[in-house]
């Protein structure tokens, strides 16, 4: 273990930590020595037992409710004396073309996926001033680098992600507070993956598609790994990305990049 990972005292909050890219995230940096605290929308016994075993605290927390929100990270930086570390990790996905968005639809995609970040990084920020600096990385989507025709809204609250990440970066330098995004493309084993798939008529031919759709996990033969993207958000709250602020890492096969070429 490269000591630039080791995150021994320090203490993350991790959103959307029940499953996923968030549940992967928490074990990895409670492996490498971080005090985790997890909220999640959905979170059985079953899951909180889980964590338990990896000394991760896991409470119930709708992001969408800013009070849910404040009380997540007010009650994490308490306990624990601190924080310097918050990923903003909880997101949903939304399949409709703008004819069909009512304004529930609306709120939800964009309260989920991008407000919530804002007041969690808005909760966060004090602490970590007050920590002498710290990070946060929010999970956007490689729809947050362009355009997808098949989800606008998931793509507009993605991309707003993005802008957010870059304008906080840009705001919070002074104080030692490093705010990044990792951009994911399909990933294998989490809620908005596994929704899609049970809701498709032919789920292997739709998986199939889906890694289709990122030339390297095509050549992989299979979709990214909640593990894959974790490791990306353990470098970017490392002391090995110390002068990495304002990026989004696209951790997404190619996806991208563009039009991938003919096989």
């Amino acid at each position: 273990m490269s000591s630039a990972a080791t995150l021994s005292g320090r203490v993350a909050v991790i959103t959307g930590g029940a499953s996923g890219i968030g549940r992967a995230t928490a074990i990895l940096l409670a492996q490498h020595g971080a005090r985790i605290f997890v909220g999640d929308y959905r979170l059985s016994s079953e899951t909180s037992q889980a964590l338990g075993a990896h000394g991760i605290t896991a409470s119930t927390c709708d992001v969408r409710n800013v009070a849910d929100l404040q009380r997540l990270i007010d009650g994490a930086a308490t306990a624990a004396g601190r924080l310097d570390i918050l990923v903003n990790n909880a997101g949903i996905g939304m399949v409709k073309q703008i004819q069909a968005v009512s304004e529930d639809d609306w709120d939800n995609c964009l309260d989920t996926n991008f407000k919530a970040a804002f007041f969690g990084a808005k909760f966060a920020i004090p602490y970590l001033v007050s920590a002498g600096g710290g990070s946060i990385v929010n999970t956007a989507s490689n729809a947050g680098l362009l355009p997808r025709a098949h989800d606008p809204v998931y793509s507009i609250s993605k991309m707003a992600l993005i802008g957010l990440t870059k304008s906080l970066a840009l705001c919070h330098s002074k104080d030692r507070i490093r705010i990044n995004a990792v951009c994911p493309g399909p990933v294998i084993d989490t809620g908005m993956m596994n929704s899609d798939l049970a809701a498709a008529i032919d789920p292997t031919a739709t998986a199939k598609q889906f890694i289709a759709a990122s030339p390297l996990a095509d050549a992989h033969g299979r979709m990214i790994r909640p593990e894959e993207v974790a490791e990306a958000i353990l470098y970017l709250v490392s002391d090995a990305a110390c002068m990495v602020t304002g990026t989004a890492i696209a951790i997404d096969g190619g996806k991208s990049l563009g039009v991938p070429p003919r096989s």
